[in-house]
């Protein structure tokens, strides 16, 4: 095997390995905020959001990890990554404002990092270019 190959090998089970972990994350809150979690609603009132607002959420994210995990529509999947980007990176930043603890911060930066290596490492079939034009 090239080395070339192997590391195409390596990109690609890097990729499936923190999309798979990112689905799940993204999923099990979206579940979690579509019920009405009684914790997540505190986590919601804690950060000034609107309760309304987790089955917006929840919807959007349920959606996106099936833009990303289904073939083709790679238009689709860039509007995915880049909601996850707003909605994770907005999550940080609020729980930051507000001086949240690093254990309550936790979750949201991992999400964040998830969906940043997962976008980074998308396997060239998984990418847009000018020739998918």
């Amino acid at each position: 095997m090239s080395t070339q190959n192997k590391s195409e090998k390596t990109r690609k089970i890097i990729y499936w390995i923190f999309t798979l972990w990112m689905s799940l994350g993204m999923v099990s809150t979206a579940i979690v905020q579509l019920i009405k979690n009684k914790d997540e609603l505190a986590n919601f009132a804690n950060l000034g959001y609107p309760a309304y607002l987790m089955s917006i959420l929840g919807v959007w994210k349920l959606l996106g990890v099936t833009a990303i995990l289904i073939p083709k529509r790679l238009l689709l999947k860039e509007w995915a990554y880049a909601g996850f980007f707003f909605v994770m990176s907005g999550a940080v930043i609020s729980h930051l404002i507000v001086g949240d603890t690093a254990s309550r911060t936790f979750p949201a930066v991992l999400l964040f990092a998830l969906v940043i290596i997962s976008w980074y490492f998308r396997p060239a079939d998984r990418k847009i270019s000018m020739t998918n034009y």
